[in-house]
């Protein structure tokens, strides 16, 4: 029955989150983005399945994932020797990155690189620097540091490689950080930081995520190097067709085993290394791995249905809607559309509801979800907008990055470490499965449309998700530290008034 409890919870939630954008879609294919029948019903019935399966993961990570991730994390950080570890890290980043259904679906869409060889250099990118940020939890390494010092290389590098593989690379580090790694990571970035008694523990306990976003950047930008600019070709995007309901079904049951053997061979690496662990460590007793083992099931089945739902359903509906908005007299509505759609389409990620609680519980209720889930839908819905605009200029993306990650990174001189920890994080958190699978498509068909280069304009939207959240939750924080400021200020001259009435009255 309490099982029962919770899955109607959390079914409610995902509702409310998935609710909004579809009201959206449905108005704009109504209005300024028509759609054929079976592309609406193909995406409606996506929608249904992006509820019950956000609903199943959710649940199951909370039963699974946390623990596991906080169990292993703090057993490894009390390793007396750190190689294991470390090697470790390096092999659970290699392997949950290769099986991440976000980076198969990107890799999927980029025409220049072979699908393997992107996959195995991401994959990679993400082992090293998961490797390293574990280490710098463990050494108490202050995370400004580290980000300044690998974004310095990451432009360094982007200057030297060709253009059209920029936004490309960006997009790796953004996608890598799907619904599968992000709770483990977190719950493991938690297990490390527990092992530490000092007062910085909490705050270092985030940032796992960020590093491990900028490894595949750094390993893409690497592999542009090596592949050369004769061998990045434009593309354009192929666009579906659906004519009847028919279609539809079929399209959601040819799909749903593909998808159910992704989602397992995406679990089995954690579930491999968890039963590994297990069996040294014995630290979970029986009826916790029972509740873990039930808890791997729902993620599995929730997360096969919402890949399912948004893959087959909302992929399509977000191409074509691109491509209608961008074919009609004004175009320029991409923007608002864009902009609209991103505030609301990032609480359907289905990660974002982990992190906004763990956030939550780290921070005593300093940080509320609500004021989390606002900064993140600012700055997504700022991030679309400025992808469109780029889809409709051609602007280089190195003119938005730059100054972005400037002023982000220059922001961590000035707030609390937590929220550098946490904003950086909610980049790579708020660039999930449906930034992947409808906000590239969107711009791929806008991009398509108008004739415009698909590898320099429309890839790099993932990256721009990415990047608003680093600046809008760290002027959150920043906003909090200043109000604070000035109400201890009111209180001390109040306490100061006070003391002198008293003493003229004596």
């Amino acid at each position: 029955m309490q099982f029962n409890k919770q899955l109607a919870e959390k079914t409610r939630e995902s509702m409310a989150s998935v609710l909004p954008v579809t009201v959206i879609v449905f108005l704009l294919s109504i209005t300024a983005a028509p759609l054929e029948p079976g592309t609406l019903v193909l995406f409606l019935f996506g929608a249904i399945l992006l509820i019950a399966g956000m609903g199943f993961f959710t649940l199951g990570v909370d039963m699974s994932m946390i623990p596991m991730g906080e169990g292993m994390g703090t057993a490894l950080s009390q390793a007396r020797h750190p190689l294991l570890p470390l090697l470790i890290y390096f092999l659970l980043g290699v392997l949950t990155t290769m099986a991440e259904p976000d980076l198969q679906v990107l890799a999927g869409q980029v025409p220049a690189i072979d699908t393997q060889v992107l996959v195995v250099t991401v994959a990679v990118g993400v082992g090293l620097f998961l490797a390293a940020a574990a280490l710098r939890v463990r050494r108490g390494i202050p995370l400004r540091r580290l980000l300044l010092a690998c974004y310095a290389l990451v432009f360094l590098l982007a200057a030297l490689v060709p253009g059209e593989l920029v936004p490309v690379s960006f997009d790796s580090g953004g996608v890598t950080t799907g619904p599968i790694t992000v709770p483990f990571l977190m719950s493991l970035g938690l297990g490390l930081a527990s092992a530490r008694s000092d007062a910085d523990a909490a705050s270092d306990s985030f940032g796992l995520i960020s590093l491990c976003s900028i490894g595949p950047i750094l390993s893409v930008l690497v592999l542009g190097a090596v592949y050369g600019l004769d061998q990045i070709v434009p593309s354009s995007a192929p666009m579906l067709q659906v004519s009847t309901t028919a279609d539809v079904a079929r399209r959601f049951l040819d799909a749903l085993p593909e998808y159910a053997h992704e989602v397992a061979v995406a679990l089995l690496p954690i579930a491999g290394v968890f039963a590994v662990f297990q069996l040294a460590a014995r630290r979970f007793k029986g009826s916790q791995l029972l509740r873990i083992g039930l808890g791997l099931l729902y993620a599995y089945v929730g997360l096969v249905l919402f890949l399912c739902g948004v893959n087959v359903g909302f992929m399509p509906a977000g191409q074509l809607i691109g491509a209608s908005v961008a074919s009609g007299a004004h175009r320029w509505l991409l923007v608002p559309i864009g902009m609209l759609i991103g505030f609301y389409i990032v609480k359907a990620e289905p990660a974002v509801a982990v992190l906004t609680k763990q956030v939550e519980e780290v921070s005593n209720g300093a940080i509320s979800h609500r004021a989390m889930d606002r900064a993140l839908s600012i700055g997504v819905c700022v991030s679309v907008g400025l992808a469109m605009v780029r889809v409709l200029t051609g602007l280089n993306i190195l003119w938005l990055l730059v100054p972005g990650y400037a002023i982000s990174l220059g922001l961590t001189f000035f707030v609390p470490p937590i929220f550098t920890g946490i904003a950086f994080d909610s980049g790579g958190v708020a660039s999930g499965p449906m930034t992947a699978t409808f906000l590239l498509p969107f711009a791929m068909g806008a991009c398509s449309a108008l004739g415009g280069s698909i590898m320099t304009d429309a890839f790099g939207t993932v990256a721009m998700v990415a990047m608003t959240p680093l600046v809008t939750i760290q002027a959150m924080g920043l906003y909090s530290q200043l109000r604070h400021k000035l109400a201890r200020r009111r209180l001390l001259y109040h306490m100061e008034r006070v003391e002198d009435t008293v003493v003229y009255f004596d």
